[in-house]
C-alpha cells in the first residue's frame, strides 16, 4: 500500500512538473518527451540489471523467490524497452525526418528485445522448473551485458543519437538546461518506484501460477498411479 502510494504520488509529481517545465528554444514541447523516454530507458536498465541479480541470487541460494522475480523483472525491462523505442520513434521523427535509422543506441535497444524474448521463450520451452530456473539465470546475467552495451554506444559507434543525457564516467556532467535536471530526476525517482511497484506484484502472480503449476503437476501424478494401482489389481 505504502509502495503503491509513493508510486502514484511521485509520477503525479512529475507529470505536473513535466507540463510546468520551459518549452526548449529548438524543440519546443517536444522536448517533454525527455520526461518520459529518458526515464523509461533508465527503468529498462534498472530491471535488466535487476533479472541478472535476482538470477545469481538463485544459482547461489536455490530458492524459487528468486527465479521469480527475475521473470518479473524481466517481463517489465521488456516492457519498458517497448516504450523507450516507441517515444524515441515519436521523438525522432520530427528532429530526425524518420522514426527509425539503425543507429548503435537504437540497434542495440532493438537487441535486447530479441535477448530478452528469447529469454522469456526459454522458460515457456522447460517444463522442469529447476532446470529452467538454471538456464534462465545463466541467460540473465549474460544479458545484463546489454546495459553496459547500450549505455556507451553513443561513445563507441558515433552515428544520429545524441550523445549521453547524463555522463557518470569521466567528470559528470547533465547535457540539458538546469531545470530538465531536476524535472527528470523527479522523473527517474517516480519511474524507480514504479519499478519497485510492479516487481511486487508480478512476483507474487508469479507465486501463484508457480503454485498452481504443481498442483496441477502432483493432480496429474496422483491420477498416473491410480491407473497404475487400477491396471495391476
Amino acid at each position: 500500500m505504502l509502495l503503491g502510494a509513493a508510486t502514484l504520488v511521485t509520477l503525479a509529481t512529475a507529470i505536473v512538473l513535466g507540463l510546468a517545465a520551459p518549452l526548449d528554444l529548438n524543440q519546443g514541447s517536444l522536448v517533454r518527451l525527455m520526461f518520459v523516454h529518458v526515464p523509461s530507458a533508465w527503468l529498462s536498465y534498472l530491471a535488466y540489471g535487476g533479472t541478472g541479480l535476482f538470477g545469481l541470487l538463485y544459482l547461489i541460494r536455490r530458492q524459487r523467490r528468486w527465479d521469480r522475480l527475475a521473470l518479473a523483472s524481466a517481463e517489465i525491462g521488456v516492457l519498458f524497452t517497448v516504450v523507450t523505442i516507441v517515444g524515441g520513434m515519436l521523438w525522432a521523427k520530427p528532429t530526425w525526418g524518420v522514426y527509425w535509422v539503425w543507429d548503435a543506441r537504437l540497434t542495440t535497444t532493438a537487441l535486447s528485445l530479441v535477448v530478452y524474448g528469447g529469454y522469456l521463450l526459454i522458460r515457456t520451452l522447460i517444463d522442469d522448473p529447476e532446470r529452467r530456473a538454471r538456464v534462465s539465470a545463466v541467460v540473465g546475467i549474460v544479458g545484463t551485458l546489454y546495459v553496459p552495451v547500450n549505455y556507451m554506444a553513443v561513445e563507441w559507434w558515433r552515428g544520429v543519437h545524441q550523445t549521453q543525457t547524463l555522463k557518470l564516467l569521466g567528470k559528470m556532467r547533465f547535457d540539458a538546461a538546469p531545470i530538465y535536471g531536476w524535472v527528470l530526476l523527479v522523473a527517474v525517482i517516480a519511474f524507480t518506484f514504479l519499478y519497485l511497484y510492479l516487481l511486487r506484484v508480478r512476483a507474487v502472480l508469479a507465486a501463484r501460477e508457480e503454485a498452481r503449476e504443481e498442483r496441477e503437476l502432483m493432480e496429474d501424478l496422483r491420477g498416473q498411479n491410480s491407473a497404475l494401482g487400477a491396471a495391476r489389481g
